[in-house]
């Protein structure tokens, strides 16, 4: 054999590729169809198909219901009917009166709410110390349930503004500052310890680097706690109120007005997925990284 057969080839260095995320085998023998497949992406043609096929099966539940339930003790309205009360309670009714006396009372309660959790939940997330000191106590005082606190609200505040916020901050608070406080906890240590290395002092690394890092998963806790406002602020509204969404809802009660009860439900509903809507754009339109 001569000595070019025998030379051993060089070894041939392969390019380096990026890492990325692997992809989820499909189930071995099978072809997986693209709307079934775990953790996969759907282009947003199909999202709001999908999306326009969800509002339409509860649109027909609904008129199953109503075609089931159309008299007796769990009469169910259509929605047509509901929309027309909805129309004659705005424009003969005072629902806009009532609209924005409601979303201003769980405005203020939920600004304040948002501004304890953050400072209180950035504080504990980031230094143990306030872990330890706030987290115990904070845990064990958010298993007191804020609707029981609606009489010694009404008692200690009057039966004005003053309760009905509280009761919106009280009911609210505590999951906000415990959730934004996992929220910090997640910052990865290298981050702060890279901002230490380069100089930074502690204040600037909460607010170059921790609360920046954080704001994305404060705007999701944000969400998902609104609805727990607009609970509390039902609570207030039915017990001590001459206005709102929730007084208005007790007032078709007294004259059975089903349909109109249904409508402030929908109210209720379109005002949950229009914040719900906001929050997602505005933590999109302020963490481009975090889009989802």
């Amino acid at each position: 054999m001569t000595p070019e057969a025998t030379a051993v080839e060089p070894h041939v260095r392969e390019p380096s590729v990026a890492p990325g995320p692997a992809p989820v085998p499909a189930a071995r023998g099978r072809r997986e169809h693209p709307l079934a497949r775990l953790r996969g992406e759907l282009p947003m043609a199909a999202r709001v198909a999908l999306a326009a096929v969800g509002v339409v099966s509860l649109l027909a539940c609904w008129l199953l219901a109503s075609t089931l339930w159309s008299s007796g003790a769990f009469r169910v309205p259509t929605p047509l009917s509901t929309l027309r009360a909805g129309v004659e309670l705005w424009t003969d009714g005072d629902l806009g009166h009532d609209l924005l006396a409601s979303s201003r009372r769980v405005a203020v309660g939920y600004a304040i709410s948002l501004a304890i959790g953050v400072v209180a939940g950035i504080g504990i997330g980031s230094f143990a110390s306030l872990e330890a000191y706030g987290e115990a106590p904070i845990g064990l005082v958010r298993y007191v349930p804020a609707t029981a606190l609606t009489p010694l609200f009404l008692l200690w505040l009057g039966i004005d503004e003053a309760p009905k916020v509280a009761l919106v901050v009280a009911g609210t608070v505590f999951y906000n500052v415990l959730m934004i406080a996992d929220v910090a906890r997640a910052v990865p240590r290298d981050m702060v310890t890279s901002a230490y290395t380069l100089g930074a002092g502690r204040w600037t690394v909460l607010r170059r680097v921790v609360f920046p890092h954080s704001w994305p998963g404060i705007v999701d806790v944000a969400r998902v706690n609104l609805a727990g406002a607009w609970l509390m602020l039902v609570v207030a509204e039915l017990l001590a109120a001459n206005e709102g969404l929730a007084f208005q809802l007790t007032r078709a009660y007294r004259f059975r007005r089903v349909d109109t009860m249904f409508a402030i439900l929908v109210v209720f509903a379109v005002i949950g997925v229009a914040s719900d809507l906001f929050l997602r754009w505005l933590r999109n339109r302020t963490a481009p990284w975090a889009r989802s």
